[in-house]
């Protein structure tokens, strides 16, 4: 049961809050094969990936007004 619970955990808490956090970081940056991979991760794991979206906010920061 603890091996259940371990990849459960893993695979809802763990692997979507890298992914987020490996997305907001390179977005704009990503090369094409690491966009294809990402976004075949982001498929995989899509079920974590959706209990963590309401909670955070990957929109870019504005320029600011001088």
């Amino acid at each position: 049961i603890s091996a259940f619970v371990f990849l459960g955990i893993l695979y809802l808490l763990v692997v979507p809050l890298f992914l987020f956090y490996w997305m907001n970081n390179r977005w704009n940056v990503m090369g094409k094969f690491e966009r294809f991979i990402i976004y075949g991760l982001v498929f995989l794991f899509f079920p974590g990936l959706v209990l963590f979206a309401p909670f955070l906010n990957l929109r870019m920061n504005g320029k600011e007004e001088a």
